[in-house]
């Protein structure tokens, strides 16, 4: 028996015509019993596997990546958005803040802002108390950061706790008052007697400037904030070892977290002249060096990081913002503002006696108001020991941006009598409080005054705030 390769049929009829059998795959299908055709792309008896078509796997694939992408992320965004307004505590205080100053009308495509931030010194809570000391709630920190209207400059103006000031009458959530003082307090006393209202209605009093909005931010969120970072590098230029508050940080260059960061920026005796604004110093360079490392590629790169930072940034957050949105709308305007032109200043001031280790202001702080009315640059004079975010940890220029330094401590202006009568008090005040902010031409004009290349702190000036020179 022969068997016929075109038919595959055994004895196949001598002078038949023979049929060609088709050799695709959905004919012999067809030819087959329905009940032993494959699924297509299956292989079956007899059969052989379809030829794969990657273009059209690889795009199925894609797509259904993107689509299950774009679910999960749409929900993660939602999920993380309610959450970080959920952490926020809302309270607006407008109704308690009376005899408002009016904000000037200035140019520019945007309003310019001002927001007030207190850095709560409660020690209530697990983790606050952290320094042996125990308070009613002051606000140990209180910083104004200036936004401008064409978005490109901001800076960030500290108000040491010890600043001298007769403190106005503020009203409660209630409605009632609280009484003026009927003489000088210390700054913090306000928060202490009507939280962030009654330090508004003290802030807007003494400066004439108006404030647009307010945070609050305790020991815990900064110290968590500082932990989603991996830490914030520092320079201690020696060993602290303070007993009586059980603070005790090693010398050196270093990144640090957790508990040791917040006695760090807390630290306030044994480490530099132990003066309160020479403290706030050493707090704003902090403060710039987290502002940098948060603006860092390598930052961005990790949105586990972002995210965490942005939990513990909003975590029991007291503020009067709206929401995450308005926050976020606020910062996409100013994200073309580099670290360099972010600059940190303290008040001018000098030693008082009209409170226990006490300061108080110097007549010069009417023209840095002014600049802030007006929505200025600072002027040189102001600039004079600025710190920027773009500054080394130690409060030194980075590289390429060493300009003005070695002016800072030759130009600073002679010291004013301290009216506790201590010379040498009022001098180290002037140097290393005031100097930058004793100007001798006429800021606030209409006039804009660019600032000088930022040439960091001075060595004396980082030697007094416990910085390494």
């Amino acid at each position: 028996m022969t068997q016929d390769d075109e038919t595959g049929r055994a004895d196949a009829t001598p002078g038949s015509r023979a049929r060609r059998v088709s050799t695709s795959r959905a004919d012999r299908d067809r030819r087959r019993p329905r009940g032993e055709r494959g699924d297509r792309g299956r292989r079956v008896s007899g059969g052989r596997r379809k030829a794969p078509q990657p273009g059209k796997v690889v795009f199925k694939v894609i797509v259904a990546s993107l689509m299950s992408l774009g679910l999960a992320t749409g929900l993660g965004v939602v999920l993380i958005y309610n959450n970080w307004n959920g952490n926020i505590d809302r309270q607006d205080v407008s109704n308690q803040l009376t005899n408002r100053p009016e904000k000037e009308d200035v140019e520019g495509p945007k309003e310019p802002m001002n927001i007030l931030v207190m850095g709560s010194d409660t020690r209530a809570g697990e983790g606050n108390g952290i320094d042996g000391e125990s308070t009613n709630g002051l606000s140990d920190t209180t910083i104004l950061f200036h936004l401008s209207a064409n978005r490109e400059f901001a800076y960030g103006i500290s108000v040491p706790r010890d600043t001298a000031v007769i403190r106005p009458e503020c009203t409660k959530e209630d409605g009632s008052k609280i009484r003026a003082a009927s003489g000088y307090e210390k700054w913090n006393a306000a928060f202490a007697y009507g939280g962030p209202a009654c330090t508004i209605q003290q802030f807007e009093q003494a400066t004439k400037v108006r404030v647009d909005n307010y945070v609050v931010v305790d020991f815990n969120q900064f110290k968590d904030m500082v932990n989603a970072l991996d830490g914030v590098e520092v320079c201690i230029p020696d060993d602290i070892d303070d007993e009586v508050r059980n603070i005790h940080l090693k010398a050196g260059t270093r990144e640090i977290k957790g508990n040791e960061a917040l006695t760090y920026v807390r630290a306030r005796y044994r480490i530099g002249d132990g003066t309160d604004p020479n403290r706030t110093r050493r707090q704003q360079a902090f403060i710039g060096s987290m502002i940098n490392k948060a603006l860092t590629a390598g930052m961005i790169a990790r949105p586990d990081r972002m995210i965490s930072f942005m939990n513990a940034a909003t975590s029991s957050l007291q503020t009067d913002f709206k929401g995450i949105a308005q926050m976020a709308d606020l910062a996409v305007t100013a994200q073309g503002i580099g670290a360099d032109n972010i600059k940190f200043i303290t008040t001018p001031w000098v030693y008082s006696d009209k409170v226990s280790s006490g300061i108080e202001w110097t007549p010069e702080v009417e023209k840095l108001w002014q600049l802030v009315r007006r929505d200025k640059p600072l002027t040189p004079e102001f600039l004079k020991d600025a710190l920027s975010a773009g500054d080394n940890p130690d409060g030194s220029p980075s590289a390429g941006n060493t300009a003005g330094d070695e002016t800072s401590e030759s130009d600073s202006p002679s010291a004013p009598t301290s009216p506790s009568g201590s010379t040498d008090g009022a001098s180290d005040g002037a140097s290393d409080g005031a100097s930058n902010g004793t100007p001798g031409g006429t800021p606030g004009t209409d006039t804009t005054i660019p600032p000088p290349a930022p040439g960091g702190l001075s060595a004396s000036g980082r030697e007094a705030a416990g910085l390494c020179t």
